[in-house]
C-alpha cells in the first residue's frame, strides 16, 4: 500500500500562528522545524527562540506540556535552508504580505523536495497568485491550508485548490490533517477570505450595523448572540476582542480591498465601522491590550461608549422574553422573532435573515456544497447549527418568503435576490439543501455527498448536517442490554459497547451494576468491552444527588454500601478477563477518571480533562482513585533502584489534594492517569474506531488481567511527613483548615494508614480506608457547605 507519509514538517514564519501550528505538531509527535528572519543582532535563531519561549506563557496553552516547546527545532533563512530537504510538508505561515509571500517562494523553491506538498497558511490571499512565484514541478503540489485561531483548540482547517494543484495532493493532505492534526477539513474555493471568514465576518460586520440601526449596547448583543443563539458564549463583541480588533480590521479590509460592488452585492456594509476605527486608534486592541469593546476594571467589567469614548458600566442583560422565544422550535422561534415589536426581537430576526441571504448568495461562488458552508461556520465561529441547517429546520420555503418579502421591503443589506434554486428545482423538492443523498451543490445542481476518503472509514459517527440523516450512535448497532442508566450494545459482534446515558454520564447505582452486566456478557460473548458515549464528556463522576435519598434516609451506612458497590464494580473492570477499553472524549472528572484508571487500557483523545476533583466538593476519591494512587506508587517505586514509596507518592497525592485536572491527554500522561501504553487520539471522532480495535488486538495477542497481589505502602512515616509539610501550608495561608484535613486524610488513605512503612496491602484494604475517609467527611458540616454550593450555582466552596 502506497500512501504520504508526513515524517517532518517545516513551518516558515515564527509569528502567532506559525509559531503555534509548530506547537500542535508536537503535540502530535509530528517532529517540526520552525522558520524566520536571521535576528539582526545575538543568535541568528533569535526572533524563532523568542517565539518558541513565548508558547510557554500563552493562555491557553498551545502546548499539550509545556516542557514540549523544547522539540520545536529551530531556524532561519540565512544558514538552514537545506533542512527543507527533509520535510515532507512546508507550511508557509509569514505576515499577509502578497510580496513578502511571493519573495519567500523564490528563495526557498531550490530547497524543496520533489514529493513534499507546500502550503500556504493565509487567511484571505489568492492561492493562485501566490501560486505563480513557484516552479512548474512545485505547482501541483501547492494549495492553501487555513487554520483557525488558536490551533491547538479550533476544529475547523480549510484547504484551497490552486487550478494547477493534483487532486491527490489535497487528498494526501486532507488525510494528514483529519487523522494525524485532529482536524475537521472544508475545502473551500480561492474566492477571499474562503468560506469562513468570507461568511463570519460579513455575518459581524452585518451585526454591527443593525446593532447601530436598533440601538442595543455591545452587552445586550453579546447576551442575545451567544448561548441563547445556539452561538459561541463570548456572542459578537467578546469574540472581537478575543479575535483582536487589528486582525478583525485586517480581515475585514482584505473583503474591501478584494471586492467591490460588482463582485459582492453586500460590499456596501463591508465598510470599517466607525466604533472599530476609533478602538484602534485609541489603541485598544481587544484582550492582548486589555481594552477593546471591553475593559476589565477590578471585577468589573466596562463597556466602550463611543458617543463619549469612554468606559462606562457594563453588564446589561437582553429582555428575558426573547430567551424564552430562543428556546422555541426553530419555525416558530424565528417567526416570533420576525413579528416582534421590540428592537432586541427585530435586531436577532434582522441578523439570521441577513445570515440566510448572504450564505445563498454567495454558495456558489464560495464552496461547493452547503455543506462546507454549514461546517465552517460550525466548526470555525462557534455556531451550534450553520445557516442553511437552521433555515432549513424552520421551514425552507416558509423562511424563504419571509426573506424575500423583507428584500423587497427594503429592509436587508443588499437587494441581490436570492438564488433562483432556493425557490425552484431539487431544494424546493426536498424542503432544503441537505438530503440523505447529500448537500446542495448549485455549480453541478445536485446533491452531493461527502467526500470519500479512506481516512473517514476511521469515523463510525462523524460530525454531519441536520437533514442529512446520518447514522446515530444512540440507535446504531444491536442492542443488548438497555434502561434508564446504560446501554449496551454492539457494532460488530466482537466488541461490547458501553454508552452511559445518565446527565454529564454520571455514575449512579444504576450505571455500576450496567458496567458490572457488560463484563459479564463480554466475558462470555466478546472479545471485549469499550466504554464510549458520542459526545464531549466521559463521565463527571459519582451521582451524588442519586445517593442523596439515601443518606437522607438511612445516614452513612447507606453511602458506604453504595461507595463499596462502586469500588467493586472498578475491580471488576480491572480484573475482567477480557480487555476493557475507557474510549476517553472531553471530561472524565472524580469516578470518572476512577472507571478510566482501573481499565485495562486508556484509548483518550487529545482534547481531554482527566482529574480527580472531589476535593472541590469537600470529598476523597471514593471509587479507588486513591488506592490506584498507592498501587501506582508501589509499582513504580519496584522498577527504580530507590525503594523508598514516598518519592513516587508525591505527585499523585498533590494531583489529588489539589484536585489538579490535565489540561490534555498529554498532562493527564505526566499525572499518572494515562499511562506510557495508552493511546492518545487526535481526532475526537476517530475514539471509538481506534477503542474497538485496541479491544480486538489485545484479545487476539492473548490478554490476561492483572494478577491480583499485595504492594507496599509508606505506613505511617509517609503520612507524617506529608503532614509535616501540609502544617507549612496552612500556616502559610495557602490552604485552609478544612482543606488541610481533607489533605490529611488522603494522605492517610495513600500511604496505607497507622502502619510500618514497607508493610503489604491490597486494595481492597485501601479502598475500606477510603469509604472511611468519604464517609466521615459526609457528615462534616464544612463539606456539606461544599456539596450544596456546588449543586446551586455548580462553582467550588472555598471554606
Amino acid at each position: 500500500m502506497s500512501r504520504f507519509q508526513v515524517k517532518k514538517v517545516a513551518v516558515l514564519g515564527a509569528g502567532v500562528m506559525g509559531a503555534q501550528i509548530a506547537a500542535h505538531l508536537v503535540n502530535v509527535k509530528v517532529p517540526v522545524v520552525l522558520f524566520d528572519l536571521p535576528a539582526k543582532e545575538g543568535p541568528k535563531n533569535g526572533i524563532v527562540t523568542k517565539a518558541v519561549e513565548g508558547l510557554k506563557k500563552l493562555k491557553p496553552s498551545p502546548l499539550g506540556v509545556t516542557d514540549d516547546a523544547v522539540l520545536i527545532g529551530q531556524a532561519n533563512y540565512e544558514e538552514h535552508l537545506e533542512q527543507l530537504k527533509d520535510c515532507d510538508l512546508i507550511i508557509e505561515a509569514i505576515a499577509e504580505r502578497m510580496d513578502w509571500k511571493l519573495d519567500l517562494y523564490k528563495k526557498i523553491a531550490p530547497h524543496i523536495a520533489p514529493h513534499a506538498i507546500v502550503a500556504s497558511n493565509t487567511s484571505g490571499l489568492s492561492i493562485t497568485k501566490l501560486s505563480e512565484a513557484l516552479p512548474e514541478e512545485i505547482k501541483p503540489r501547492f494549495c492553501g491550508i487555513h487554520f483557525f485561531n488558536p490551533p491547538r483548540y479550533m476544529y475547523l482547517v480549510e484547504l484551497i485548490a490552486t487550478p494547477t494543484t493534483q487532486p491527490l495532493i489535497l487528498d494526501q493532505l486532507e488525510t494528514f490533517v483529519t487523522s494525524t492534526l485532529g482536524k475537521g477539513v472544508v475545502r473551500a474555493k480561492d474566492t477571499p477570505n474562503f468560506i469562513a471568514n468570507r461568511v463570519g465576518i460579513a455575518g459581524m460586520l452585518g451585526t454591527m450595523k443593525e446593532v447601530e440601526n436598533f440601538g442595543l449596547t455591545f452587552d445586550v448583543v453579546d447576551d442575545l448572540t451567544g448561548k441563547k443563539l445556539g452561538r459561541a458564549s463570548s456572542g459578537t463583541f467578546r469574540t472581537a476582542d478575543v479575535v483582536g480588533l487589528d486582525t478583525m480590521a485586517h480581515v475585514i479590509k482584505t473583503l474591501q480591498d478584494t471586492l467591490s460592488a460588482e463582485t459582492d452585492p453586500f460590499y456596501s456594509s463591508f465598510g470599517t465601522p466607525e466604533v472599530l476605527k476609533t478602538l484602534i486608534e485609541m489603541g485598544h486592541l481587544g484582550q492582548k491590550t486589555k481594552a477593546g469593546f471591553y475593559k476589565k476594571v477590578g471585577r468589573d467589567v466596562l463597556r466602550f461608549d463611543l458617543a463619549s469614548k469612554e468606559y462606562v458600566a457594563g453588564g446589561e442583560k437582553s429582555d428575558e422574553v426573547y430567551a424564552r422565544m430562543l428556546k422555541k422550535p426553530a419555525g416558530e422561534r424565528l417567526r416570533l422573532l420576525r413579528d416582534s415589536e421590540g428592537p432586541q426581537g427585530q435586531f436577532l430576526w434582522a441578523i439570521l435573515r441577513n445570515g440566510f441571504h448572504y450564505a445563498a448568495v454567495h454558495l456558489e461562488t464560495i464552496a461547493e456544497t452547503a455543506r462546507d458552508v454549514d461546517f465552517a461556520m460550525r466548526w470555525g465561529f462557534g455556531l451550534k447549527q450553520g445557516p442553511f441547517e437552521l433555515w432549513q429546520e424552520a421551514g425552507w420555503s416558509q423562511v424563504a418568503q419571509w426573506v424575500k418579502e423583507d428584500i423587497a421591503a427594503g429592509k436587508t443589506l443588499s437587494n441581490a435576490p436570492l438564488p433562483d434554486w432556493v425557490f425552484n428545482g431539487p431544494v424546493a423538492d426536498a424542503g432544503g439543501v441537505h438530503t440523505a443523498e447529500g448537500s446542495w451543490n448549485p455549480a453541478a445542481k445536485q446533491f452531493v455527498p461527502r467526500r470519500h476518503l479512506p481516512v473517514y472509514d476511521r469515523q463510525h459517527f462523524p460530525e454531519n448536517v441536520l437533514g442529512s440523516n446520518a447514522p446515530k450512535a444512540e440507535t446504531s448497532g444491536r442492542t443488548l442490554h438497555e434502561d434508564d442508566a446504560i446501554r449496551l450494545w454492539t457494532l460488530d459482534d466482537e466488541v461490547l459497547i458501553a454508552s452511559i446515558k445518565t446527565k454529564m454520564h454520571a455514575i449512579s447505582p444504576d450505571v455500576a451494576e450496567g458496567l458490572a452486566l457488560a463484563v459479564d456478557m463480554a466475558e462470555k460473548d466478546f472479545k471485549g468491552v469499550v466504554i464510549w458515549s458520542p459526545d464531549d464528556v466521559f463521565s463527571v463522576g459519582a451521582d451524588l444527588q442519586a445517593m442523596l435519598p439515601a443518606f437522607m434516609v438511612a445516614g452513612v451506612s447507606a453511602i458506604e454500601g453504595a461507595e463499596q458497590e462502586l469500588q467493586n464494580a472498578m475491580l471488576k473492570l480491572r480484573y475482567a478477563n477480557v480487555p476493557v477499553i475507557s474510549a476517553i472524549r472531553g471530561l472524565a472528572l472524580g469516578g470518572g477518571c476512577e472507571m478510566a484508571v482501573y481499565s485495562s487500557r486508556r484509548v483518550v483523545a487529545m482534547e481531554s480533562y482527566i482529574g480527580l476533583v472531589e476535593v472541590g466538593v469537600g470529598l476523597v476519591p471514593g471509587a479507588g482513585g486513591l488506592a490506584y494512587i498507592a498501587r501506582r506508587a508501589a509499582e513504580n517505586a519496584a522498577t527504580s533502584m530507590n525503594k523508598d514509596i514516598l518519592p513516587f507518592l508525591t505527585e499523585g497525592f498533590t494531583a489529588a489534594a489539589m484536585a489538579k485536572v490535565g489540561t490534555s491527554a498529554l498532562e493527564s500522561r505526566k499525572l499518572g492517569y494515562v499511562l506510557d501504553s495508552d493511546i492518545i487520539v487526535p481526532n475526537k471522532d476517530e475514539l471509538l474506531f481506534v477503542a474497538l480495535n485496541e479491544a480486538k488486538a489485545m484479545f487476539d495477542g492473548g490478554y490476561r488481567p492483572p494478577l491480583r497481589r499485595a504492594f507496599t505502602v509508606a505506613g505511617r512515616n509517609g503520612v507524617a511527613t506529608i503532614k509535616g509539610q501540609l502544617v507549612n501550608m496552612r500556616d502559610g495561608g495557602f490552604i485552609s483548615e478544612h482543606d488541610f484535613h481533607i489533605a490529611s486524610l488522603i494522605a492517610g488513605v495513600v500511604c496505607g494508614g497507622d502502619i510500618d512503612a514497607g508493610t503489604p496491602v491490597t486494595e481492597e484494604y485501601l479502598m475500606a480506608l477510603e469509604r472511611q475517609a468519604f464517609c466521615s467527611l459526609l457528615t462534616h458540616p464544612k463539606t456539606q457547605e461544599r456539596i450544596m454550593g456546588m449543586m446551586s450555582t455548580g462553582k467550588p466552596v472555598r471554606n
